[in-house]
């Protein structure tokens, strides 16, 4: 298990591609902290399975993403509990879907910091323990929409763009303390934050779901197949190996080739 003795936290992870990167991690002998909202029970059901499944300690953490100080105590805790914070995944994400003249102000404010704000409060809590113990792994879940934009998603597209930029400066700053910063930009993926868009979608552009599916969603993947959590996670999984310590400040498009044009 390559992950042995590691500690990995990883934000929005009680659903989709989060808890998909969690099980992985776990699976390469990580402790995992889980955080997220969700059904307490669902959550505990996980939290427990994980233990059971791959014999690691995992904790969960019910931190808002929209307040620093709780991010921040978020990694005390973690620290506190497992000696430190060695993996942090900024995975958490939400998304809303609307004309910019019509976007109401509260979504934006709320897609801003949970999808940019809450990774940068996280990195700065994170960062001075990794220097510490010279080793470090910084992945952040961005999105295709951190290359290329699409309609009625400005906060949603602005953010992801905002993150990349961040991820660039922290690599910068911590690439000598042999900790690597980078993002997973994945296309579609077939998780509650994308089927939960549909809805609204539909809405803003008179559509049917099948024709939101084909002719927005999978239109822009050439590969015409959704990415998978499990792809993203093993993804991940290869950014934390020594093979991949001379890989940071990247943003790795997982998207069936939508960006390639």
């Amino acid at each position: 298990m390559t992950l042995a003795n590691k500690t990995a936290l990883i934000t929005g992870s009680t659903s989709g591609i989060g808890l998909a990167i969690a099980r992985a991690m776990a699976r390469e002998g990580a402790n995992v902290v889980l955080n997220g909202f969700g059904d307490p029970a669902a959550i505990e059901a996980e939290r427990a399975g994980i233990e059971a499944e791959f014999g690691v300690k995992a904790s969960y953490d019910g931190a808002d993403m929209t307040d620093g100080a709780a991010i921040a105590a978020m990694i005390a805790a973690a620290e506190a509990r497992f000696g430190g914070v060695d993996i942090l995944i900024n995975n958490a994400g939400i998304q809303h879907v609307a004309p910019v003249d019509e976007f109401p102000v509260d979504k934006w404010n709320q897609i801003l910091a949970i999808n940019l704000s809450s990774a940068f409060h996280a990195m700065r809590a994170a960062i001075p323990g990794m220097k510490a113990r010279q080793w470090g792994r910084i992945i952040s879940t961005a999105s295709a929409h951190s290359l290329v934009a699409s309609p009625f998603k400005s906060a949603y597209v602005a953010a992801k763009h905002g993150l990349v930029g961040l991820t660039k400066t922290a690599a910068l700053e911590v690439a000598a303390s042999k900790i690597t910063v980078n993002c997973i930009s994945p296309g579609y993926v077939w998780t509650p934050l994308v089927e939960k868009q549909i809805p609204d979608t539909m809405a803003a552009r008179g559509m049917t779901k099948e024709q939101v599916i084909n002719d927005v969603l999978l239109a822009a993947q050439p590969t015409k197949q959704f990415v998978t959590s499990d792809q993203v996670a093993a993804m991940a999984v290869f950014l934390c190996s020594d093979a991949a310590s001379q890989i940071t400040g990247a943003n790795l498009s997982m998207d069936g080739g939508w960006t390639a044009a």
